[in-house]
């Protein structure tokens, strides 16, 4: 794919991906969101109902 290159480890398995900024820079931001949900899917869990009185009572 024109922009895409995968680089590969020593196994020549692919490990790593370079993306050309200039031609998919705008789907950068969804990129990292992907990255970080997968990150904190075990995160443990706040009720939105104890995040809403957080926020109303200014805990946060």
């Amino acid at each position: 794919m024109d922009g895409i290159v995968y680089l590969e480890d020593d196994k020549t398995k692919k490990k790593y991906v370079q993306i050309d900024l200039e031609k998919y820079g705008d789907l950068w931001p969804d990129f990292l969101d992907i990255i970080i949900a997968r990150n904190r899917k075990n995160d443990k869990k706040i009720p939105f109902k104890d995040v809403k009185n957080m926020i109303l009572g200014g805990g946060l």
